[in-house]
């Protein structure tokens, strides 16, 4: 049975936005599937038997993407979810430009672009809009130092877009998911054991995540150490800044990452 709810997808096409594509088909959504390659759009709409899924080829960052997606709406949309991400892992001293400025764009300044450009059809349905963060939006990690700030500013975006939209008809969703196993994995692998990171499926995320944007919940963040580690920051800041940072001073962190860059 087709959902006549429309949702849109960002980065659809891998990782955690196939993932969440695959869940929103089994509940019978009419997707909207973005990414900027068609051939991994394809690949994820394979996964299901969805006819009314469409793709859309189109770059977030750009206006002229964003244009295309606005277009593919046409007028309507119960759920954005602004998942499309990059990463870029390393010491701050060592970051070009280049990496830093493609951080920003991707992880921060195109989900506000792209709600403010939806906006009008979120409202002709009473929408929600979805915002993919992660707990490193919470607790800021060391040689995550660019991707961590972009995910802090998501989840203000989102907290500021809530009470903005307060007493309105459109909800929004903030998801914290933690390190996750996706292609996006290979840039930090060297760190997990370090770092004593725990590594959640792509599907587990998404099924997650489903369960907060059904429940119309401001927030969710994964069961776990990770869930109680944002309290204590939230609270006790300089106490994960001790735990944390000495992690980071840890010879054998500093080798792991010395490696990985290298290699």
């Amino acid at each position: 049975m087709i959902n006549t709810k429309k949702v849109l997808i960002t980065g659809a096409g891998t990782g955690i936005g196939r993932a969440l594509s695959i869940e929103a088909a089994q509940k019978g959504y009419d997707l909207i599937l973005v990414g900027r390659t068609s051939s991994t759009l394809e690949e994820t709409r394979s996964k299901y038997h969805t006819p009314n899924a469409r793709c859309i080829v189109a770059d977030v960052t750009s206006a002229e993407g964003r244009a295309l997606i606005v277009d593919a709406v046409d007028g309507s949309l119960d759920i954005l979810i602004n998942n499309a991400g990059v990463l870029s892992v390393g010491h701050l001293a060592d970051m070009a430009d280049a990496d830093l400025e493609r951080m920003t764009t991707t992880n921060l300044v195109a989900p506000m672009a792209l709600t403010r450009d939806l906006l009008p059809a979120l409202r002709t349905s009473k929408g929600r809009i979805v915002n993919i963060g992660s707990v490193f939006g919470d607790i800021a990690y060391p040689f995550f130092a660019g991707y961590s700030a972009t995910k802090f500013g998501l989840r203000g975006f989102s907290d500021a877009m809530r009470r903005e939209l307060s007493g309105g008809d459109i909800g929004v969703t903030y998801i914290a998911p933690r390190a996750t196993r996706t292609a996006t994995e290979s840039a930090f692998s060297a760190l997990i054991e370090p770092l004593e990171m725990t590594l959640d499926t792509a599907e587990i995320v998404a099924v997650q995540a489903w369960d907060a944007i059904l429940k119309g919940k401001r927030e969710s963040f994964p069961k776990g150490k990770e869930r109680l580690f944002v309290k204590v920051q939230r609270l006790f800041p300089t106490l994960i800044d001790k735990s944390v940072g000495a992690q980071a001073r840890d010879p054998k962190t500093l080798a792991a990452l010395n490696a990985s860059l290298q290699s």
